[in-house]
């Protein structure tokens, strides 16, 4: 068996000097890597020295004490955030998937008739105190649904079914977003809930639930026919006032047309009066020969005889014969 030559590995010796400076970047990386943070446009941020309480700062990017001694914590203070009872959103998008009949326990509640309903809502909130939201609860979610639960759990519990279902819905949630904000600023907790908005209010399903769609579909159906009733009467009535209103003018024009000739003739006739006292023989005779002018002056073929005329020859007629002839 031959002999190989083996070549032996260089060996590679750092230099102090070397190794040096490798520490000495590495400390600088971490310093710069250590003293700066970035605050997204969205966000606040919390810094901590020394794991006390330091300052908030707001969006850009920021310093702070290195290697530790600093430390932020970035709190999305312009965001609104969603919280669902009785659902949950498994996949949200243009289609969003929800996931229903899970969260009994949530959304079982008892009315103020002793009916029970299944109530289905969404909460948004924004967190406004940074400080207060990291340090003052720890179980923040957990306390804010537990705050929500009791809150609807209170509100329908002081209404009958058909309330909760129907007119005092706008009321619950008005309310509700009150009384939550009320409890939170007790708390102390750095949220305020924005919206309160009940999704689906149903009984329970079987009988009774299917009872309660009839009642929700008569009901429908009487304010679809109430709408349809104030719709026609929105279109009738204002074409009635319309037409009342043309007749009511055409009223009082004929009233002013019948007083101003009234006012004219009164007028005509202390005219003539006041003519008549001064001549009253002219008067009555050009009275006379007015109402002839009246009577007569449009008919053709009229001759006017004195009764007192004897032997009067017709001889008009007789011209009248030859004329034709």
């Amino acid at each position: 068996m031959s002999e190989q030559n083996v070549t032996p590995m260089p060996q590679f010796k750092m230099k102090p000097k070397l190794v040096i400076a490798v520490i000495i970047i590495i400390a600088v990386l971490g310093l710069i890597m250590s003293s700066f943070y970035v605050v997204d446009q969205t966000e606040q941020a919390v810094v901590l020295q020394l794991g006390k309480f330091n300052r908030i700062t707001g969006a850009g990017l920021q310093f702070k004490i290195p290697f530790g001694i600093e430390k932020n914590y970035n709190v999305p203070t312009q965001q609104i955030q969603n919280m669902t009872f009785g659902y949950r959103t498994e996949q949200a998008g243009i289609n969003t998937v929800y996931s229903r009949g899970d969260y009994p326990e949530e959304s079982i509640m008892l009315t103020g008739d002793l009916n029970i309903i299944d109530v289905e809502w969404v909460i948004q909130y924004r967190i406004t105190d940074p400080k207060a939201w990291l340090f003052n609860v720890v179980y923040r979610d957990q306390t804010i649904r537990d705050i929500s639960q009791s809150t609807i759990n209170q509100l329908v519990g002081d209404r009958a079914i058909l309330d909760v279902i129907g007119p005092e819905r706008t009321n619950i949630m008005d309310q509700a977003k009150i009384q939550m904000n009320k409890i939170l600023s007790k708390y102390d907790l750095g949220a305020t809930v924005t919206t309160v908005q009940l999704k689906n209010i149903v009984p329970p399903a079987g009988n009774v639930q299917d009872a309660f769609e009839d009642v929700n579909k008569a009901t429908q159906d009487m304010e679809r026919l109430i709408n349809e009733g104030k719709e026609e009467y929105n279109k009738e009535i204002p074409k009635a006032s319309g037409e009342a209103d043309k007749m009511i003018q055409i009223a009082q024009g004929y009233a002013t047309e019948r007083v101003n000739k009234s006012r004219g003739d009164v007028a005509r006739f202390l005219s003539v009066r006041d003519e008549y006292v001064k001549n009253p023989a002219v008067t009555r005779t050009r009275l006379y020969i007015e109402t002839m002018e009246e009577v007569f002056g449009t008919d053709e073929g009229t001759d006017l005889i004195d009764k007192n005329i004897d032997g009067f020859l017709p001889i008009k007629n007789l011209q009248g014969q030859g004329a034709a002839q």
